[in-house]
């Protein structure tokens, strides 16, 4: 029997309803997301804007593109509790492409770079983010940690941009007493009742003691006007295509930049959401938070928007308001719409210096403390790689340095693994040697297996037992090969056993010529391979 009208709004119920997360919401639940969707909000403002002022495009491009990323992200993305919009890590690729050819080829190329995330997105590409290794995670954070602190730094500065200097001494005195302030706030607030997030809280109270007392610091209005409309649909205007010529130039301006913001952008939105997730205890969720951050972008270069990703600085401020659902992100996305609707004059009146107290408060929960701790009880290598990893965030962009982190930690890892190829040597008969492989066997390897051997003193008789190891690649077979070559030229027999299914196709693809017996009849996946006279290194 199909439900009926009445059932469907009885589960609609708003004292009772149950998202696509099977979250319950509930009055209190519902004014803790909104809560912390305005904190958020508030704190979206300064970024987007400063953000904009970095990519030399008007504020409203930034703001625009935190309203569509974040409120699409949060409607479909992968993980409840992240805000997604303009980045810094996008608007320091784009300043070349908008210096040399204008915004609006900007706009192309956040469409294609939504495009290119979407697909990435539908072939999964997003669960290679597995591939990260932890001590690459915590040189992550730690560098954001600190690239958020010194994005902050030029609040304390004043003049036009790319000429600032630092206050004087009582501006500068009056900024640093009013972000302490708002950080005491922050951290007491908790202890004292939790009805209201926090880093709100902070804004609150130092905004009303700044505007009460008529306190001369910066504001957010200082930076430039929030104010505008309702962003509209509007297609790129570039030169007229006349031949495949025009598409062909137009994809060498774009297609590079495209690329670069797409790669940052998904690996800076899957780091945050696997952050994210182990803050609220949620795992998966990488290819539908690919092919949300694309249909944002794709969306957001046809509206004018700058492009984004998900942002981990106001996503700890969402988690740490207590936001766990995607009403938070769409009630951010949302207020920041009203902010430029309808309120920017009361918004730009907010002091910098409590959103930048917010902000250090973020860059004190984010930066990993722990790994200072342990980096005297972790292999060097891990230790090593959390501080490339810290300064290459610093120095380029997240994606450089997580990039850079994994192969640095991918040839460790081959290096220790290749030098750790070792067999136990059993002889049940004099006529019978047993060589049981301990590792896996692939290039890094090779020289290692190869020194196990002994085929000039070996009996008639050896078998390679693969039981604890696996053959990886072309150049194990190869070794294989060729190891087979010196027993056959002296006459000898190799056997090969516990080849696992994998394995076996492997030999099979190399054109190996491999034949099965029922010699280990115990395992399902394993089989026992003869390399006689012939069958094995034909070629020799």
């Amino acid at each position: 029997m199909k439900p009926t009208l009445s059932a469907f709004a009885k589960n609609l119920s708003f004292t009772k309803w149950r998202n696509p997360d099977f979250t319950t919401f509930t009055p209190v639940r519902i004014k803790i997301e909104v809560l912390a969707g305005l904190t958020v909000a508030l704190a979206l403002v300064p970024e987007a804007v400063a953000f904009s002022i970095v990519a030399h495009v008007n504020p409203l491009v930034g703001l625009y593109a935190a309203f569509i990323v974040g409120l699409i992200t949060a409607v479909f993305g992968g993980r409840p509790g992240m805000i997604s919009g303009a980045t810094g890590a996008l608007a320091v690729v784009m300043v070349e492409l908008v210096l040399r050819h204008g915004v609006e080829y900007l706009f192309a190329t956040v469409i294609l770079m939504g495009i290119m995330q979407i697909f990435a997105g539908v072939l999964h590409l997003g669960k290679f983010i597995r591939l990260v290794p932890h001590s690459v995670m915590l040189g992550f954070v730690n560098g954001l940690a600190i690239v958020i602190l010194l994005s902050q730094l030029d609040m304390f500065k004043t003049g036009p941009e790319g000429a600032k200097v630092w206050m004087d001494m009582v501006p500068l005195i009056t900024m640093v007493g009013l972000v302490g302030l708002t950080m005491s706030i922050i951290w007491v607030m908790p202890k004292i009742t939790n009805v209201i997030p926090a880093p709100l809280a902070g804004i609150g109270i130092v905004a009303a003691i700044v505007l009460g007392f008529g306190i001369d610091v910066p504001d957010v209005g200082s930076m430039a006007s929030i104010k505008g409309g309702l962003p509209t649909f509007h297609i790129p205007d570039l030169p007229a295509f006349t031949s495949l010529a025009d598409v062909k130039d137009l994809l060498v301006i774009i297609l590079p930049y495209a690329f670069i913001l797409g790669s940052i952008g998904l690996i800076e939105s899957l780091l945050t959401l696997n952050l994210v997730g182990e803050m609220t205890g949620k795992r998966g969720g990488a290819s539908r938070e690919c092919v949300a951050q694309g249909i944002a972008n794709t969306v957001t270069g046809f509206f004018g928007g700058m492009g984004g990703c998900a942002m981990i600085g106001q996503s700890m401020i969402n988690v740490k308001s207590g936001g766990r659902t995607r009403l938070s992100g769409i009630s951010a996305a949302l207020f920041l719409l009203a902010f430029i609707l309808v309120g920017s004059g009361i918004i730009e009146r907010i002091p910098l210096a409590a959103l930048v107290g917010v902000m250090f408060m973020v860059v004190i929960g984010t930066f990993a403390w722990r790994s200072l701790m342990i980096m005297r009880k972790i292999p060097l290598t891990d230790a090593l790689v959390i501080i490339l990893v810290t300064a290459v965030t610093v120095m380029t962009d997240l994606a450089t340095a997580v990039v850079v982190g994994v192969i640095v930690s991918a040839l460790a890892f081959a290096w220790s693994t290749a030098t750790k190829t070792m067999s136990v040597i059993e002889e049940p008969d004099e006529d019978t040697k047993i060589y049981k492989l301990e590792g896996p066997l692939f290039f890094g390897s090779i020289e290692s297996f190869v020194d196990l051997f002994d085929p000039e003193n070996d009996p008639d008789r050896v078998i390679i037992d693969f039981m604890n190891s696996r053959v990886v690649d072309q150049s194990a077979l190869q070794a294989i090969e060729d190891l087979a070559f010196k027993y056959k030229s002296r006459g000898k027999d190799l056997q090969l056993r516990h080849l696992a299914k994998d394995c076996h196709q492997l030999l099979k693809r190399a054109g190996q010529l491999i034949k099965d017996t029922d010699a280990d009849p115990d395992y399902q996946i394993a089989v026992d391979y003869s390399v006689k006279t012939g069958i094995l290194g034909g070629g020799h």
